[in-house]
């Protein structure tokens, strides 16, 4: 099979695509017929080791799995015999942050982890693109504890993270300020934003609204420059670790302090966000944002693109 590989950890130039033996699933494993992944932010720190504590996780010195990849959408080609829960054609999603070499035309998974059959109206570019940026998305809502009607304002809402932040904000009936360039001002409203404003047009630091929380979802913005933004006891949450990594020292410090607060969405139980987003892709209330698919054979360019933080929504490696 075709697969994408490296041996060490660099920019997408280290990257290759050659064939490999097709993976043989253990008895507690499923063996999936690759359809469609993404290549995203997650994807770009794993490639790179940036930053530098991703290495724990995915190998200090090299990484650990050669193939990039950390989520998936396709059909179940065999399972292990001591596997109960899924059976050969089902159609399956699934998502692993530490990577799950799934830039490939197949791989194995053990069917204890985050995977859940597709929604039946769901094609498997959709079903990868609901993923990567909608869980990280769901870990920035359920830092903060939102009622209905409360104003928030989302950075960088048109990205893979804040594009589903924006959707999944409105179905908590959150009134939403989506921040992003001039050229997507339309999909904000589109996703349901109430109020749009174009950072390549106006400084977003001067709008007049306060808002108990506000989302970066690329990681753009800091604390300092969105306090005068919050309510006095707002919260200010960032998808990055921020100017001199303050958004992991700034969360204790705000706490004790008072008022305006910092939190960091360290991420955690993907089968929960699984089960939060399959609901809403099923009945339309989630449409996960798509901006362009590339071949495997293109995956160089792929992770060019995706680490030039151009991108709107989600970028597709499609395999069939």
């Amino acid at each position: 099979m075709q697969a994408a590989y490296r041996k060490q950890y660099g920019p997408p130039a280290v990257l290759r695509v050659i064939e490999v033996p097709k993976p043989e699933p253990r008895a507690d494993e499923i063996l999936v017929k690759v359809h469609a992944t993404t290549v995203n932010r997650t994807d770009c720190g794993i490639l790179t080791a940036s930053p530098w504590v991703i290495r724990l996780f995915t190998g200090l010195s090299k990484p650990k799995k050669p193939t990039t990849g950390t989520d998936f959408a396709g059909v179940v080609e065999a399972v292990g015999a001591a596997v109960s829960t899924f059976q050969a054609g089902d159609r399956v999603f699934g998502f692993d942050d530490n990577g799950l070499s799934s830039h490939a035309e197949y791989l194995s998974i053990s069917a204890s982890k985050a995977i859940a059959t597709m929604p039946d109206t769901c094609t498997f570019q959709q079903a990868a693109a609901s993923l990567e940026g909608a869980h990280y998305a769901i870990n920035f809502i359920n830092k903060v504890s939102l009622k209905a009607g409360q104003k928030v304002m989302v950075y960088g809402a048109t990205g893979a993270i804040g594009s589903a932040a924006l959707q999944f904000l409105k179905h908590y009936g959150l009134t939403v300020t989506g921040v992003g360039n001039t050229k997507n001002l339309e999909l904000l409203r589109s996703l349901g934003a109430d109020k749009v404003i174009d950072y390549e047009q106006t400084d977003f630091t001067q709008d007049e609204e306060r808002y108990p929380f506000i989302f970066d979802a690329v990681g753009k913005s800091s604390f300092g420059q969105c306090k005068p933004l919050l309510t006095p006891n707002g919260v200010y949450i960032s998808s990055e670790l921020g100017p001199g990594g303050e958004n992991i020292y700034l969360p204790l410090l705000t706490k004790i302090r008072g008022g305006k607060r910092v939190k960091f969405p360290l991420p955690y139980d993907i089968k929960a966000s699984l089960r939060f987003i399959k609901p809403l892709l099923e009945s339309g209330q989630f449409q996960p944002v798509i901006d362009r698919s590339y071949p495997l054979k293109d995956i160089r360019e792929a992770f060019e693109y995706v680490s030039s933080g151009q991108k709107t929504g989600n970028v597709l490696l499609e395999m069939a």
